[in-house]
């Protein structure tokens, strides 16, 4: 089978890149390993909303047209939300279609990708699989003693689910807070291995704090504008939770529904977790961001007149215990579970064209895999702007990358 264009992946990245071709007349077909939205489907936990407030979710034509624009969505209804963008704009998907190569067409230019349902030739790849296609869980030197369960945030359903027993949950980013107050308010006791963070309130003078990365133009900051875009990528997610009541979930909240907070898992060893002391420099630094984020939203909104918001407020700094404990007994028996929150990572073990390093990631410009023409990657952190891993930072980068494969299929033309 051919066609001009692959877009492998119907999530909302997929699906934005996919509308933006059709408006140019690109032939194209989205692969789907299962259905549209499939990693919303089978890869998120029972309770889990998103972090963006309704208002929020958009797509290129589309947008959240219900009665709770500040609530947030669960999952049956994230996914209804982008399989219904799906029907709307009519995208060619073919589900069921897991691919198993790509790589490079012989001779001339263009790829082969190869699914369970045939081969597609084409001139050029978009990759929309996003960045949580595998948990990382960290090289601890041994595993958890026997006995213990371990699981990756993946995996993770509900409390009921899991064995009798105290859980070590590894990771304060905004999976592992909302994990951990989950299964502590199950009344399970919950300690949490906290390494760097980035702490953020919910709501700040009275609007939600991504209205305020959004109006203040943060959300919209580009790749090509910051000092390290490296690092930026590897900035964990914010301590965030939608919940209907708009709750702030940072470690103060954790630790008063009783939450036990010890530093960063480091090793395992003899049974026992090695944990670094560094739990009280990581919470300075996190109070220390969140007030220079606090002030360049309050230095804008002076700038731009914004009067429709409360005054500016400060935060309560982080409470840390005088000296955390540096190890844990994981053969006492009072921890059950272990469930790594510790991040996640692209899935690329199906790409056999030479674009990435030796982690695993692929190399790019934005998206644009310059090492290969007419390959493409979309949905990642920061790809081209602060909001590139959000639904509706999908469309600024869908539009802009397909702009640029229109020229690259332009110059296949002869003159």
């Amino acid at each position: 089978m051919r066609t001009t264009t692959v877009v492998i992946g119907a999530g909302h990245s997929g699906l934005a890149v996919s509308r933006f071709l059709t408006q140019r007349s690109i032939d194209h077909v989205v692969l789907e390993r299962g259905e549209v939205a499939w990693s919303w489907r089978t890869q998120r936990w029972d309770s889990l909303r998103l972090l963006t407030p309704n208002w929020q979710s958009r797509l290129p034509g589309f947008s959240y047209g219900g009665d709770d624009p500040d609530g947030y969505m669960t999952m049956p209804e994230v996914i209804e939300f982008i399989s219904g963008y799906a029907r709307l704009v009519d995208a060619p998907v073919l589900t069921g279609a897991a691919v198993a190569s790509v790589r490079r067409r012989a001779g001339r230019s263009g790829y082969v990708v190869d699914t369970e349902r045939g081969r597609w030739e084409c001139e050029a790849v978009v990759l929309a699989t996003g960045g949580f296609g595998l948990a990382k869980v960290p090289d601890l030197g041994e595993p958890p003693p026997a006995g213990i369960a371990a699981l990756s945030a993946f995996e993770y359903r509900n409390p009921v689910a899991l064995a009798p027993g105290g859980v070590l949950v590894v990771g304060a980013s905004a999976t592992g807070v909302q994990i951990a107050d989950e299964v502590q308010r199950s009344g399970r006791p919950v300690t949490l291995a906290v390494g760097e963070h980035v702490r953020m309130p919910r709501l700040y003078r009275g609007r939600d704090v991504l209205w305020w990365m959004e109006r203040s133009g943060l959300f919209d900051e580009r790749y090509d504008e910051v000092d390290d875009v490296v690092r930026v990528r590897r900035t964990p997610s914010p301590q965030l939770v939608g919940t209907p009541e708009r709750a702030t979930l940072d470690l103060n909240a954790l630790t008063g529904r009783g939450v036990r907070l010890v530093g960063r898992l480091s090793a395992i060893r003899d049974g026992r977790a090695l944990l670094s002391g560094s739990l009280p420099n990581k919470c300075e630094l996190a109070d220390l961001k969140l007030g220079r984020l606090l002030d360049a939203f309050d230095e804008w909104a002076a700038g731009a007149g914004v009067a429709d918001v409360g005054p500016p407020e400060r935060f309560e700094p982080t409470r840390v215990a005088p000296s955390p404990p540096l190890e844990l007994d994981l053969a006492r028996g009072e921890i059950g579970t272990v469930i790594w929150a510790t991040g996640f990572r692209p899935d690329y073990s199906w790409l056999h064209v030479g674009v990435l390093d030796r982690r695993g990631r692929i190399r790019h410009d934005g998206g644009v895999v310059a090492e290969s023409p007419g390959l493409y990657v979309i949905g990642l952190n920061f790809l081209r702007r602060r909001k590139s891993s959000f639904i509706h930072g999908a469309t600024d980068d869908a539009r802009d990358l397909v702009s640029h494969l229109a020229a690259y299929l332009d110059s296949l033309v002869p003159a």
